[in-house]
């Protein structure tokens, strides 16, 4: 027992466990950037990892057993080294990880890991647990190795920890429920702060959400505001309550006039839920559509969460004319004109604004739903006390919003980056885009979700209006079935039509077959999680 319980014995266990919790965590690097894209939520997270033709799984299984038998060949190939015999079974836990790891990262995600405050304590705790799980298997067998005495489990002895790489998923997951422990009081005290500064600050406060187009109206209506107000608006897709949060306590409230809160929901009581947090003096409802029945089973489900925000507004809020309907009998309601006389070519769009008197305007925006989305950005502006005359103004200003139907031209080619979660209705506006510009068109997608059961019905509507396109490149195998089925079916032209399992295969079937003058849109880039 002395021999087992020496300082050097107790250095190798120690060195072991910290080799192999670096290896650990390095190969569960990518999969806590999947569980960072579920947002931390382990059902969404379990639900990847089930979905057909999910290799993580497989992966880590095929990398346990290499380890088993390297190990073991090593050990086994050295045993007249006695204990050392182990020590160079090692080397084949070293060179599997490694190549791993190396293959691992070649496949980058589709949504990069955001190094955020949380993500690296997790990244951290789930080191610490994986260290601590190693050090007691290694020691373990160091014991069981001293006890039993035989010369071949001495050699063999660290062939069971080719275990470790099956620990990787249960661990992560243990951590992220360990941190939670930290994450929730953490997360309402951050929460608290961020109310009691709005409370404090002397601000208007703008909400927009929506099915659609929230994004985007909170950019536009932004970039208009801007010409006489002082504006903060949470940045690009940040639209939940931690969202929200970090914007303001981040931010010196005293030096802006309106604060512009993007509001996502997926659930019933979201909204409200950021209307607790962020008060809204006016705000906005875009257009309603079966986006996120995922989770909200029905349309009227939708409606409903989405007319939180009228409860929780302080003075009225602006409706999208298609979304007016549902909210008909909602008090403090005030239903957009819209955009009228619209005209869209590859420059933009120009069309007639009705506010407190008729403006024409014209914008780089493409697609008549930009028309949209800037009516209604126009309207809430007006209520906030700018003349028709100061928004005309301001319209041509705008820019392309990153993700959303952002023209990119590239070697003589137009590529519509229309990247961002799309919907239904975004991806019909979108291909009556695209057509709008010459030589072959190309269409890459991986198909839409979070319809609920319309997903195949839709996914198949999808396909039938991409028929006649010149090629379509489907990414990934999610939600492609329905989409070939629909093209096909519909006229499209098999030898047009073809799946790449990655986006960066599609990049490179696009240069086999795009030339100059040719337009590429890129409809919906599906996070890693889908």
């Amino acid at each position: 027992m002395g021999i087992f319980i020496s300082a050097g014995k107790t250095a190798e266990c120690v060195a072991l466990a910290l080799a192999f919790a670096v290896m650990l965590a390095l190969s569960s690097y990518k999969l806590t950037g999947i569980l960072q894209s579920s947002g931390y939520g382990a059902k969404k997270f379990a639900k990847w990892l089930r979905r057909k033709n999910n290799l993580a799984l497989g992966r880590l299984v095929l990398l346990s057993l290499l380890c088993l038998f390297s190990c073991l060949v090593l050990s086994l190939a050295f045993s007249f080294a006695g204990e050392w015999a182990a020590l160079c079974g090692i080397a084949g836990y070293a060179v599997f990880f490694v190549l791993y790891i190396i293959a691992d990262r070649k496949t980058a995600l589709r949504s990069p890991v955001a190094k955020t405050p949380r993500f690296m304590r997790l990244f951290a705790l789930d080191f610490l647990l994986l260290a601590i799980i190693s050090y007691i298997l290694i020691t373990l067998l160091n014991f069981a190795a001293h006890v039993w005495d035989s010369a071949f489990f001495t050699a063999v002895r660290y062939v069971p920890l080719a275990v470790t790489p099956l620990l990787i998923i249960p661990v992560l997951l243990l951590s992220n429920a360990l941190d939670k422990i930290y994450e929730t009081p953490h997360n309402a005290r951050f929460l608290k702060m961020a109310k009691k500064k709005l409370a404090e600050a002397k601000l208007t406060v703008v909400g927009i959400t929506g099915s659609c187009g929230k994004t985007s109206t909170k950019v536009i209506l932004s970039e208009i505001l801007k010409s006489r107000f002082r504006v903060l608006s949470t940045p690009r897709s940040h639209n939940t309550p931690m969202g929200i949060a970090l914007t303001v306590n981040g931010a010196e409230l005293e030096n802006y006039d309106i604060f512009i809160a993007e509001m996502g929901a997926r659930h019933p009581g979201d909204i409200a839920e950021l209307c607790g947090v962020c008060n809204p003096d006016y705000s906005v409802i875009t257009g309603i559509c079966p986006q996120h029945l995922e989770t909200f089973f029905t349309l009227e489900a939708i409606v409903k969460a989405k007319g939180e925000i009228i409860e929780g507004t302080r003075h009225c809020t602006v409706i999208a004319p298609e979304a007016y309907p549902y909210y008909a009998e909602y008090p403090r309601t005030l239903k957009c004109d819209g955009a009228e006389n619209i005209v869209c070519t590859t420059d933009g769009v120009e069309f007639d604004l009705a506010l407190e008197k008729r403006v024409h305007v014209k914008s780089r925006l493409l697609g008549a739903h930009a028309a949209a989305d800037i009516a209604l950005a126009a309207k809430i502006a007006s209520v906030l006390g700018m003349t028709a005359d100061e928004i005309a103004a301001a319209i041509p200003q705008i820019d392309y919003i990153e993700h959303r139907l952002q023209l990119i031209k590239s070697n003589g080619v137009n590529i519509l980056d229309d990247g961002y979660n799309s919907n239904v209705l975004g991806a019909r506006c979108a291909l009556d885009v695209l057509k709008l510009f010459g030589g072959k068109k190309t269409v890459v997608t991986p198909g839409l979700v979070e319809l609920g059961v319309l997903e195949e019905k839709e996914n198949y509507k999808l396909g039938a209006a991409l028929a006649g396109l010149d090629f379509v490149i489907l990414v990934g195998d999610t939600l492609i079935s329905p989409v070939r089925r629909g093209y096909l079916d519909n006229g499209g032209d098999a030898e047009k039509i073809c799946v790449c399992p990655t986006l960066f295969c599609a990049q490179e079937k696009l240069k086999e077959i795009v030339t100059c003058g040719d337009a590429v849109l890129f409809l919906n880039d599906l996070p890693d999680v889908y």
